[in-house]
């Protein structure tokens, strides 16, 4: 059986669990006890937060907070971060309609009729079209793009040492400071090799030297 859309019952609740983030520091781990004890939020209505935030790509499986949860607690990404989750959250909904953010209440819930299958008046079809409003109204649709739009469990399995990016003698310069940095070439369609030689001889003597 299909997994419906991601919802709450309680959108007052998501509210003030979005504002939390904003104010709190990231946690290690977000879990009920994070929730209960750091952010003082208790009750029925509340236990169904940290499962929400993994449908939203906001933790990981393990309740690790993702770049998209840190992306969000920045006031210059926090719209763009949201509408991510939104669309990553709501995919089904999407590939349906793609401005599905833009349609009215009816044209949405008749795009949730035909995602899940239930009927219009149903109490679940109507939590979905109340938890995808909720979550477009922190969204910003022109907000400048953050830089990685992988799916939030792949950002986790990615982490790793910046110092594995860098070259050898980089990580062991005598000034102190590593620095990364990536080249993208766009080679000439051509099958003289002297002409590719050239290109890595220049690279090598004014890029790659000490």
């Amino acid at each position: 059986m299909a997994t419906n859309p991601p919802y709450l019952t309680s959108q007052p609740s998501l509210i003030k669990l979005l504002n939390k983030i904003k104010e709190a520091s990231t946690p290690d781990k977000f879990n009920q006890k994070y929730l209960n004890e750091k952010l003082g939020m208790k009750g029925g209505t509340a236990n169904a937060l940290p499962p929400f935030l993994k449908r939203i790509g906001f933790t990981a499986s393990d309740g690790t907070p993702t770049e998209w949860y840190r992306e969000f607690r920045n006031p210059m990404f926090s719209g763009a971060a949201a509408f991510k989750a939104l669309k990553y959250a709501y995919k089904e909904i999407f590939e349906i309609n793609e401005l599905a953010h833009k349609r009215n209440d009816a044209e949405l819930k008749g795009i949730v009729a035909q995602v899940t299958g239930l009927d219009h008046d149903n109490p679940v079809s109507a939590y979905i079209v109340a938890t995808f409003k909720t979550l477009k109204s922190v969204s910003s649709f022109d907000s400048p793009e953050v830089s990685n739009t992988d799916a939030p469990e792949k950002m986790i399995a990615d982490m790793r040492n910046p110092n594995d990016m860098l070259p050898a003698q980089t990580q062991t310069s005598q000034v102190g400071l590593n620095i990364g940095y990536n080249i993208n070439l766009n080679l000439p369609a051509t099958s003289d090799i002297a002409v590719f030689d050239a290109i890595f001889k220049s690279l090598k003597e004014h890029l790659l030297r000490d």
